[in-house]
């Protein structure tokens, strides 16, 4: 039963990331993101990894697709045609990618996972949350500082970037 639920969420997963890209109308785009967002939590869900759902719900549905609609509507984007002229490339690149994930599942076979020795009782002691803590602040703290860093310096450049911008505007008017 988890394979046809998993099967259904990696199949609504994968279309909705199509339309994303494949829509003309932006709103419409930002939709579909939604939807493909929360089929993302649904997929946590069956991986039983509670916190990840919540937190896909919380940080990506509820807050990064407001900000690209917020983005979208202070932008007044329309519809561009530019980029309709490459569906054919883009289709013979994604049926290849089909193909060569059909050949690799059949090659594979339907095998259970290996799980090394000793992993579930380790991660059974603890809840969900603090297993993600205990991995993210000892094995990857480093990255985890980087891309913090990272984030930083990108935030104060927008920041610098707006500044500017209306420094500019006030100068003019």
């Amino acid at each position: 039963m988890e394979q046809v639920f998993f099967f259904y969420f990696a199949l609504v997963i994968a279309a909705a990331s199509v339309l994303v890209v494949a829509l003309r109308n932006p709103i419409y785009s930002a939709l579909a993101l939604l939807i493909m967002f929360f089929h993302v939590a649904g997929l946590y869900v069956t991986l039983h990894a509670e916190f990840l759902a919540a937190v896909q719900i919380i940080v990506y549905a509820g807050a990064i697709l407001v900000l690209y609609l917020f983005v979208v509507m202070l932008l007044n984007l329309r519809q561009d045609d530019r980029y309709h002229r490459q569906w054919p490339m883009a289709g013979i690149v994604g049926a290849t990618l089909v193909i060569e994930a059909i050949i690799l599942t059949v090659m594979k076979g339907w095998t259970a996972p290996v799980v090394a020795a000793g992993t579930e009782t380790t991660v059974g002691a603890t809840t969900n949350a603090g297993a993600i803590g205990d991995v993210l602040y000892s094995t990857y703290l480093f990255p985890f500082e980087v891309a913090s860093l990272i984030l930083l310096v990108a935030m104060i450049g927008a920041i610098m970037l707006a500044k500017k911008d209306i420094v500019e505007v006030n100068s003019e008017g």
